[in-house]
């Protein structure tokens, strides 16, 4: 039988979707396509002849992914049937565009592969309180004086990697023996002991309760280009920040149809050129849903929701997800939500990304935040609700998009609805790392974007905000300051620092046509920050002030039923005659226009 506390216990809407990409795969033919001209291999854990010593068959199975791992060869498919896998799956071996290796779980079945294991040695310490104990041999994260990531007192136990589940349900942790009470665990490196009281003061052996602790960083790692994962849950890993649990190093790799979740840090991890992850879902991690260093990277269909469970810090690295020089990654038909952090950070020199047709909603702080990157392309989003956690560090940083010392970006066709604050630019004195640079870094600053065909509506604080903390002030400089003539935008790339004297005409700021929407009280444009000088402008002051919003106009949007996401509009509204309507669908919104 299965391990209990494995089964997936969601609500009826995250079932319904995870069955229906299950029966999509099933009815349209489980086997078509996925080897090309290789074998089968069997993976079956609760087979009665299942052994790593078999050949891998339908009547005699392996036991273990991993065996299954190491036999399989290009062309190869490896079906995976019920069980909860208790390893660390690593796959060297390469397959090819035209013969993959695949991983697979059979239709119907409950693949998990997990970082945790069962623990049944128990000892009960003496004293009145009802606290069991076992040995403990494992060591995370040894590098740091604390076993903590990051080594501060911020994160002293938020840092730390152990995760013990009782019943399904996470036990917490506390950092000496004295403070462990009911709920609780310690986890004591010096004499090699894990000590835990159950929540409801069961003796975990007369009870059989299932008490289970992380013992592996890494759930799966494919190293091999050409390795396609399909269908399987993976779950509890005790890797630390910054480092996912499930990798995909390799070139080429796929991963689809999978849940990964309840990771102590990142769920994925995306390295190779070319990696795909299609229709799965990134949920309830400590730190993040997925992050990515990576070439190519594609993230279609998936859903990413409440990530950075473990409150890590969000000025560092904390949320949905986080790229780091990353180059044409493309983020498409994906939502985004209620992650404590930003819904998508791409931060440090990436390059030509892409964020379309997705729903960003409910997450903490900002919906996109674009930081010390290049090129960004947003378009056909709805990015509702976002930025409202109570951060007093996160000015410019808490809206629908966030252009953080940025350059060359496109937002076009966007509906930025109800976030605390609507579009930001976010300037400070940075640098950032140039991908195939030899680590050296240059100067990066918001110029050269373009906004246009935006709705921008009933945004709490502000509608569209210049967050520029410049003593320059070169947001305020206009065409009839005298300024050098600024190096043209491919030579800006190489500049090793800002150059003096900019005006807002050397910034190249195109903002038009876009559609403006404010209830009483709320503000339409705010240009500088609160601490240096700052105004606040209709649509009508920025076009005569600024030569910003060219084109640009309020009109109160009239959707069908804000509240469930119900955005359809009558085809005469000024907003889709001014086409700032989103083109293609978005998961969980209704967008069509209506006679």
């Amino acid at each position: 039988m299965h391990d209990t506390d494995e089964r997936a216990v969601l609500e009826p809407t995250r079932v319904c979707r995870f069955v229906a990409a299950m029966l999509i795969v099933a009815v349209c033919g489980w086997d078509e396509g996925l080897a090309a001209e290789g074998r089968t291999l069997v993976v079956a854990q609760l087979h009665p002849a299942a052994s790593d010593d078999n050949p891998g068959t339908a009547e005699q199975p392996f036991k273990t992914i991993s065996r299954a791992a190491r036999e399989a060869q290009p062309g190869d498919l490896v079906r995976i049937e019920d069980g909860v896998y208790r390893e660390t799956v690593l796959v060297e071996q390469s397959g090819s565009k035209e013969r993959p290796i695949v991983f697979a779980a059979v239709p119907g079945a409950n693949v998990v592969v997990t970082g945790t294991d069962v623990i049944t040695e128990w000892q009960r310490e003496p004293g009145d309180a009802n606290i069991f104990s076992t040995p403990w041999p494992h060591v995370f994260a040894g590098w740091s004086p604390s076993n903590a990531h990051p080594d501060d007192d911020d994160h002293k136990l938020i840092g730390r990697c152990e995760q013990v589940v009782a019943d399904g349900y996470h036990v917490q942790q506390v950092a000496t023996l004295k403070e462990v009470t009911r709920g609780t665990f310690f986890a004591d490196l010096q004499a090699h002991r894990l000590y835990v009281w159950d929540r409801m003061n069961r003796d975990p052996v007369q009870w059989r309760h299932h008490v289970q602790a992380a013992a592996r960083q890494v759930v799966w790692e494919s190293r091999g280009e050409h390795i396609h994962v399909r269908g399987i849950r993976f779950r509890y890993a005790a890797n630390q920040a910054q480092h996912g649990a499930v990798l995909l190093k390799g070139n080429h790799g796929l991963l689809e149809d999978c849940v990964v979740e309840q990771m102590n840090s990142a769920g994925a991890a995306f390295f190779g050129t070319g990696c795909v992850a299609r229709r799965c879902v990134f949920r309830d991690n400590g730190q993040l849903g997925f992050t990515a260093t990576a070439a190519d990277l594609l993230i279609t269909e998936c859903l990413c929701e409440n990530n950075n469970v473990k409150n890590f810090s969000r000025d560092w690295e904390a949320g949905g997800n986080k790229l780091v020089l990353c180059k044409n990654a493309v983020i498409e038909r994906s939502t985004f939500r209620d992650n404590h952090g930003n819904g998508i950070w791409f931060d440090i020199g990436n390059e030509d990304c892409t964020v379309r047709n997705c729903l960003i909603a409910d997450n903490d702080d900002a919906g996109i935040f674009y930081e010390i990157s290049y090129r960004l392309h947003a378009h056909d989003n709805v990015i509702v609700r976002n930025g409202f956690a109570p951060r007093h560090r996160a000015w410019g940083a808490n809206g629908g998009i966030s252009l953080s010392s940025s350059a060359g970006c496109q937002i076009e066709r966007n509906l930025l609805v109800g976030n605390k604050e609507g579009l930001q630019f976010r300037d400070q004195v940075r640098v950032t790392n140039r991908i195939g640079r030899g680590g050296e870094s240059f100067a990066i600053w918001n110029r050269d974007h373009r906004v246009h065909h935006n709705l921008l509506a009933w945004n709490r604080d502000i509608q569209t905000g210049g967050w520029f903390d410049l003593a320059e002030q070169s947001h305020w400089r206009l065409a009839d300051v005298p300024s050098a003539k600024p190096p043209a935008a491919a030579e800006q790339d190489e500049l090793k620092q800002r150059p003096a004297g900019l005006t807002l005409s050397d910034l190249r700021f195109d903002l038009h046509d876009n559609v403006y929407a404010a209830k009483s009280g709320q503000v339409l444009f705010q240009w500088g920050c609160h601490w240096h000088r700052h105004e606040k402008l209709s649509v009508e002051e920025v076009q005569q002030k600024l030569g910003l919003e060219s084109g640009s106009r309020s009109v109160s949007p009239d959707f069908a039923n804000w509240t469930t996401l119900d955005l359809r509009l009558p085809a005469s509204s000024p907003i889709v005659t001014a086409k700032c309507y989103p083109q293609g669908q978005v998961p969980g919104v209704i967008l069509e226009t209506t006679p």
